[in-house]
């Protein structure tokens, strides 16, 4: 399956710090698509990741799928049917724990200019996100692999780095 295929309205799902968002840009980029970061329609700007009311968020995101030509990165499986229904490709990630982790600490402590981060937010390392990454995600990998053969779209799933940097340099992505 080759991006191509994806159509104009494509949903990036996979662990948290899997990659998402730098991907979710460079299909954009390529592809004259609308970015759509969830965690930006999740937390409020300019704050240490503050939930929006879950009525502001549902608002906010069920507003980005009208559009017509986007690429949309989260999880946020609450309102995946409504996702899934405007959808016209999909593409799950499933780097290891250990990347995760390892990208967390890395954009935490080193890289503040996060592409799917709040605008004027500052990432730091939280003991709830780390133990989200290492712990509960386990269960979400399972979930997700199960959604992926269930999902009735053209679909792509990428197991590794290695296999995402594969995907970025055939179909001619910049990060």
């Amino acid at each position: 399956m080759k991006l191509g295929d994806l159509g104009s309205r494509i949903c990036i799902m996979g662990p948290s710090n899997s990659g998402k968002s730098t991907l979710a840009n460079a299909i954009a980029r390529k592809r004259n698509l609308d970015p759509i970061h969830l965690d930006q329609l999740r937390h409020r700007p300019h704050t240490d990741w503050e939930m929006r009311p879950n009525e502001e968020f549902q608002t906010l995101h069920d507003a980005a799928l009208a559009g017509e030509r986007w690429v949309m990165e989260g999880n946020y499986s609450r309102l995946l049917p409504q996702r899934l229904a405007r959808a016209t490709g999909f593409i799950l990630l499933d780097v290891s724990t250990g990347a995760s982790l390892l990208r967390y600490l890395r954009r935490s402590w080193f890289k503040h200019d996060r592409r799917g981060g709040l605008p004027g937010g500052k990432d730091s390392v939280k003991w709830d996100m780390l133990y989200h990454i290492a712990i509960r995600t386990r269960g979400n990998r399972s979930r997700y692999a199960q959604l992926f053969e269930e999902i009735d779209l053209p679909k792509i799933q990428l197991f590794s780095g290695r296999e995402i940097t594969k995907f970025y340099r055939t179909e001619g992505l910049t990060r």
